[in-house]
């Protein structure tokens, strides 16, 4: 794929797209188990999620009018009022090392920073290989537990850094 990829906000109409990328993200790296997004219910409703939460934002990577993925910030429950998490964020393929994922994650921490939050949590599996040395290069920070009530008790790797 050569065309350009762009950035934008979450639709009322990318709910299949962006469930489906999550979902065969999640089964290609050997990740589709209980306890992660793959099960979790609100993946098939992010625009809805999204779009009725305040200080949450979800961004879009599409080219050519098809979505390749997404990522965004959500204020999960019990998280401390400063921090906010980095949710579902998941690549199809072809938007992958193509800077993509940074560009999501770039824009999500924008949105932190405008919605007034702090730091930028994550929660992630031992399966998504790529996704871990990109969060590391872009100054998240481990942490020996889990922060908030996400419900992924599949994940066993927790992050944060500042915005």
């Amino acid at each position: 794929m050569t065309s350009t990829i762009t950035i934008r906000p979450i639709a009322p109409g990318d709910a299949a797209a962006l469930a489906g990328a999550i979902r065969d993200t999640l089964a290609e790296f050997g990740a589709a188990k209980p306890g992660t997004a793959y099960y979790d219910a609100a993946t098939d409703h992010l625009p809805t999620l999204f779009q009725s939460t305040p200080r949450s934002a979800y961004f879009v990577a599409e080219a050519d009018g098809e979505v390749l993925g997404g990522g965004g910030i959500f204020p999960t429950e019990n998280l401390p009022t400063d921090t906010v998490e980095l949710v579902k964020l998941y690549l199809r393929p072809a938007a992958r090392g193509r800077g993509v994922g940074k560009a999501l994650i770039d824009h999500c921490l924008q949105a932190a920073r405008a919605n007034g939050y702090a730091r930028v949590y994550l929660e992630t599996t031992d399966e998504l290989t790529q996704a871990i040395p990109l969060y590391e290069r872009l100054g998240f920070t481990y942490l020996t537990a889990p922060l908030g009530d996400s419900g992924h008790f599949g994940c066993q790797i927790w992050m944060i850094r500042a915005v």
